[in-house]
């Protein structure tokens, strides 16, 4: 192949070549250009590149991927590898061959174990200064790499040089000779094919191209050769890898060979004979579930005959069990069984009539139990009947359970509503019982009820209402009675439910741990499964198993159950527990046993309110006409205990504070109240309009009445019948060691605010009500008094000529007895009062108050009399003998019958206070007196007159009794000197 120094270069009009040659023209300015190389002739080592050796086109790449099949040229000293000693990597593969084998050298056993952490302070130490070392050499690059690189620039330029040489046409995609404009320029026939033929001309021309045309083709194969010889290693390193793996795949390929043949013979001598007999067992495991389905069909069918049997022994409870186990029985296990396609809907039917049933059934015991009676026969009948096995218990305890089975959570409203009739119904036949044994009443002419009782006297009726509490009472107490019945099955339902929840948490316990027994026969079931169903995981047969093993357990439980009850099903109590663990689901929640169970104590609730209902009208239909305000205290009294009593056993009875046989017994108390007030407000007012204002004597049973208050009885004695040994009336009243001298309106008095008293005691919720009206009615006797004392009223209503100072001392008198007992009054009504009604007891400070003042009022009349009697007396005096002056014997004789009027009514100490005064009004007019006639001290002959009557007057009045140390102190009747 000529080289390209052997071809003349083409002539240029310009020398701008070296040599004489045709060169390109560079790029004055130096450019370093990355190394290119070929594409790698390895797939498996990808080069990165896309284009080829130059951005222009290549003369021998084609459109796709350069592979070592588009190699066609010199293709020998591609795969020559002229430097394969030179590539070994050491020593022993260059010397015993390329399959020699490294292996590892035992450590020593004198060298210690050198670990990272001994370089640790060292590394640590170093970090700072690899760092700037790092820096530092990026900024300045390795001089050696730099060499490299620069070697590395220069060989590429040199060959990127001579390709430069290569026309760009042959680097073209679409180069192609077939193409005449391509041949054409390639070859340029227009030199050949000059006139004249061929010449000497011609022919160097030719031979100029073709060696033109090897030039070219030289700088190629060496680019293509030296671009082979960068990637040889990789090429031929495939070439000793495809051998290797050569090898590996026909030691993998007879391994396979003598697994197959051992396993198959496994198979024909270990695993044939096992497999059929784990066959023949599932068949039979197959037959024996066909004879058990077909069973558990032969007892389905049997379902409705004995659902028969057991509605006709009112067994609600085991034909409802009955129905829901054979339902879940056809829609898990018999579903798509064409002859009992219609029995589901038929079971459902079934199921609403025994709803039905158990809801008439319930009705009717509700009303048989409540209209049974109440005396004679117990509570909840425990007997058995002789048409039916089952005692009247065990009947409300069935029914209970079914209808809480069916969540017919409503049957309580059934004998709320029964119960309400019984109550109504209670009355009525008291009443009847009671006017049967009347003869003054005719029933056939008296048609009505109320009239009935209206027409009855007070005792006939009071023990009418007696009766009616008592059969209330035994009538609440069979409600209770029943009630604890239906309070017991619900707690036993909520007990079940709560050990059936105890159940699921112990079986849902801990994963690992076997919950059954059977789980490892469940285990076997599924092992037996996953090796005899084609395409069937060890779950989904574990499922199987475990479903397979629930129905037959269901299916011995049903069949059990109907051998059980079919005969007479007699034992209700057993099937009931069975049901509360086989129909956990269909009984109610908790929260709705809960609300159960409220309206239980709700309904007792009730039942109290209707029974006191019943007796409000009994009571309201008496007092229609009036007659319970007419009654006397001790009737009234001995109602309220009637109907206090009655209350307070419903309450410990029921547990329920009912207010509307209060309410109407207060309604009449505050009657009663008003026309207790009315008859001693107008008592009292006849007795002071018929008053005389004298002292009356006190008689011993009124004396023992004030005894035993001051003992601390504030109650009525019984009165006495009077007999020979009885005690003469007494002149004055002794209470707390004193005398009062009263009238007999005042002893009246006392009798009657003790009646408010007892009434108090006997009936405390009127406590309020009672002691404003006695408020009332002390008050009505202090003004009254005051009246016809004071405002001398007793002259026109009594017929009295004058109100003398002996009325007006009994009458100051009187009214302090009632201020003594007025706190004793008042400590007693405290007592029964609760302590928000305090405030009210306030009433008696102001009565207390008025009647002070009305006492003050009194003594205050009386001192103005005599004051009146010493102006008019004293106008007349005149100071001259004989002494004593007829007008000092006149003031004496006044005072001392002022102090005979007084003296036995009024306490020592009061008349004394009250002389006091008397005598400290005669000295002012005294004083005045001798002021106008003049008269001084000056111990003159008028001075000496005038100290004869003064002693006269002296001594006549501490003549007086209870007088005698009276200091007088006649000194101030003199003015003073100035």
């Amino acid at each position: 192949m000529a080289s390209s120094n052997s071809s003349s270069p083409l002539p240029r009009p310009s020398g701008g070549g070296r040599d004489g040659f045709y060169h390109k023209e560079r790029d004055p300015s130096p450019r370093c250009r990355s190394v290119r190389s070929l594409p790698d002739v390895c797939p498996k080592e990808p080069t990165g590149e896309v284009r080829g050796l130059c951005d222009g086109p290549s003369v021998v790449a084609e459109h796709d991927r350069w592979t070592v099949y588009s190699s066609k040229v010199n293709l020998p000293a591609a795969l020559n590898d002229p430097r394969l000693a030179k590539r070994e990597s050491d020593f022993f593969t260059k010397t015993w061959g390329l399959d020699f084998a490294e292996t590892e050298v035992m450590a020593s056993f004198y060298l210690p174990n050198i670990t990272r952490e001994h370089f640790g302070p060292y590394l640590q130490e170093m970090a700072q200064r690899e760092r700037i070392h790092e820096r530092c050499k990026t900024i300045c690059p390795n001089k050696d790499d730099m060499d490299a690189i620069s070697s590395i620039t220069t060989n590429h330029d040199k060959s990127r040089a001579e390709l430069e040489q290569v026309p760009k046409i042959f680097m073209k995609p679409d180069f192609a000779l077939e193409d005449p404009a391509t041949f054409n320029t390639v070859l340029p026939w227009s030199h050949f094919n000059s006139a004249g033929g061929k010449s000497s001309r011609d022919m160097a021309s030719s031979k100029l191209l073709q060696e033109k045309l090897s030039h070219y083709l030289d700088v190629v194969e060496v680019s293509i050769a030296r671009q082979i010889s960068l990637r040889s290693e990789a090429f031929f390193h495939a070439m000793s890898s495809q051998h290797e793996l050569q090898d590996q795949l026909q030691e993998t390929q007879r391994a396979v060979s003598i697994l197959r043949g051992r396993t198959a013979a496994m198979d024909r001598i270990m695993c044939q004979g096992p497999l059929r007999a784990l066959r023949t067992a599932l068949t039979r495991n197959n037959c024996v579930k066909l004879h058990n389905k077909l069973k558990l069909m032969a007892a389905v069918h049997q379902t409705q005959p004995t659902v028969q049997l057991l509605l006709s022994t009112s067994e609600f409870v085991g034909a409802l069990e009955l129905i829901a186990t054979t339902k879940e029985v056809l829609q898990q296990e018999l579903q798509g069984i064409h002859s009992f396609r219609h029995l589901g809907s038929q079971l459902c039917e079934l199921e609403k009539l025994i709803d039905k049933m158990m809801v008439e059934d319930f009705s009717m015991y509700a009303r048989s139990d409540l209209n049974r009676s109440l005396r004679e026969e117990p509570q909840v009948l425990e007997k058995v009947q002789k048409t039916n096995a089952v005692s009247e218990k065990e009947r409300l305890e069935s029914l209970v359970f079914g209808l809480l089975r069916q969540r017919k959570l409503d049957f309580l409203d059934i004998y709320g509503d029964e119960m309400k009739l019984a109550a109504k119904a209670i009355v009525t036949q008291c009443v009847a019982e009671s006017v049967l044994h009347m003869e003054e009443i005719d029933t056939e002419v008296v048609t009505k009820l109320v009239d009935q009782m209206r027409l009855m006297m007070f005792p006939q009726w009071f023990d009418l209402l007696k009766t009616v509490f008592e059969t209330f009472l035994l009538f609440l107490q069979r409600i209770k009675a029943t009630l604890n019945v239906i309070g017991h099955v619900v707690l036993e339902v909520l007990e079940s439910n709560r050990k059936i929840r105890l159940l699921e948490d112990a079986r849902s316990g801990p994963p690992g741990q076997d919950s059954s027994p059977g789980s490892s026969v469940l285990r076997g079931e599924a092992e037996l499964a996953y090796l005899t169903h084609e395409g069937l995981f060890i779950s989904d047969a574990l499922n199987e198993a475990q479903q397979q093993q629930a129905v037959v357990r269901d299916q011995s439980s049903a069949v059990a159950y109907r051998s059980d009850s079919a005969p007479g099903t007699t034992e209700s109590s057993i099937s009931r527990d069975q049901s509360f663990i086989s129909c956990d689901n269909m009984m109610p929640s908790d929260l709705e046993l809960n609300r159960v169970m409220n309206n239980i104590q709700e309904l007792l609730y009730t039942a109290s309110d209707v029974s006191h209902d019943r007796c409000v009208k009994v009571l309201t239909a008496r007092a229609k006409d009036g007659s319970l305000e007419r009654l006397s205290s001790s009737e009234f009294v001995c109602l309220s205990q009637a109907v206090e009593g009655f209350v307070r056993d419903t309450e410990e009875l029921c547990g329920r504070h009912s207010i509307s046989l209060r309410g109407a017994l207060q309604s009449q108390a505050n009657r009663f109240v008003h026309r207790f007030h009315e008859e001693r407000k107008t008592k009292l007012s006849l007795l002071l309009d018929n008053e005389r204002w004298k002292q009356a004597e006190v008689p011993a049973e009124f004396q023992d009445l004030v005894k035993s208050i001051a003992d601390g009885r504030i109650t009525l004695p019984e009165r006495k019948t009077p007999g020979p040994d009885d005690r003469k009336p007494a002149e004055f009243l002794l209470v707390s060691g004193q005398k009062y001298a009263v009238v007999g309106t005042v002893l009246i008095l006392i009798r009657i605010f003790l009646e408010y008293c007892q009434c108090v005691s006997d009936i405390p919720s009127i406590a309020t009500d009672m002691l404003t009206r006695l408020s009332d009615l002390l008050k009505h006797f202090n003004s009254r008094s005051c009246q016809l004392v004071l405002g001398a009223g007793a002259l026109q209503v009594v017929g009295l000529k004058t109100i003398t100072t002996k009325n007006l001392a009994l009458a100051s008198r009187c009214l302090q007895l009632v201020v003594h007992y007025i706190p004793i009054i008042r400590a007693h009504f405290e007592s029964k009062l609760q302590p928000k009604q305090f405030s009210i007891l306030r009433h008696f400070d102001h009565i207390t108050k008025d009647y002070n003042d009305h006492i003050a009022e009194i003594s205050a009349k009386l001192v103005a009399i005599m004051d009146s009697l010493f102006e008019k007396v004293l106008s007349k005096y005149e100071v001259k003998a004989p002494m004593p002056s007829p007008c000092f014997r006149n003031v004496c004789k006044q005072m001392a019958k002022m102090h005979e009027a007084i003296s036995e009514l009024l306490p020592e100490e009061q008349t004394q206070m009250l002389f006091l005064r008397i005598n400290t009004g005669f000295k002012i007019h005294l004083k005045r007196q001798l002021a106008r006639l003049g008269v001084v001290n000056d111990g003159g002959p008028q001075n000496g007159l005038v100290v004869v009557d003064v002693a006269f007057y002296t001594e006549n009045v501490q003549a007086l009794k209870s007088l005698e140390r009276l200091d007088l102190n006649m000194v101030e009747i003199w003015e003073q000197k100035r």
